[in-house]
């Protein structure tokens, strides 16, 4: 077990029982989102959490693979998608660098506030290209916190040497948008609801 999962693991009932930051901003995600789905999709969702997102958008899809590198996460993601009676879900404990897929396997990926907490982004952003049908889009909601102040940085870095914190890599807006474009992608959709929140990306693979 990664020093990741071990954390999220210990996390888990508690980040169940957190309400989302801001409600608001996350019904719109949805919205957004929603627009770029259709019935006969196939989708994988990566660093799914509790499942949350999966559940809103099972009705949405023909099928939903999501995963995540904490088996509890992952359990608590389960018993939701069984509460709500939801069938074309299905969960596995993993992380993207280890998930196997063929190629153009997925109509549409999501990796919502993962990003920023893998160890190589570029590597996973590549690897979802790959994995997307021609035309396909992937979807991302990510905290980029390069530029912001030297002391959160520090902070961070000294919760991830006590084991309080997961890693938290930085970069900036500017890093991802350069990051998803030179794997190929095109931008269909930014939005930033403030300086101090994630940005939500919509990217789309030519076809």
């Amino acid at each position: 077990m990664s020093e990741s999962s071990r954390f999220w693991d210990w996390i888990a009932k508690r980040y169940a029982k957190t309400p989302v930051a801001d409600e608001a901003a996350y019904q719109t995600k949805l919205q957004v989102t929603r627009d770029y789905l259709r019935p006969d999709m196939e989708v994988l969702e990566f660093g799914c959490g509790t499942g949350s997102t999966a559940v809103a958008h099972a009705p949405n899809v023909k099928h939903i693979q999501a995963i995540d590198i904490s088996a509890k996460m992952v359990a608590i993601a389960q018993e939701k998608v069984a509460a709500n009676n939801i069938t074309n879900v299905t969960l596995e404990q993993s992380s993207i660098s280890e998930f196997t897929a063929h190629d153009q396997t997925f109509d549409a990926v999501f990796g919502l506030s993962i990003l920023h907490l893998l160890n190589d982004r570029e590597a996973a952003i590549a690897k979802v290209y790959k994995m997307l049908k021609p035309g396909g889009v992937f979807v991302s909601s990510t905290a980029c916190l390069g530029g912001t102040m030297p002391i959160l940085s520090i902070i961070l870095r000294m919760g991830r040497f006590l084991g309080l914190l997961p890693l938290v890599r930085f970069f900036t807006k500017k890093e991802l948008e350069d990051n998803l474009t030179d794997a190929g992608f095109h931008i269909d959709h930014l939005w930033q609801p403030g300086e101090d929140k994630a940005v939500f990306i919509v990217a789309k693979k030519p076809g």
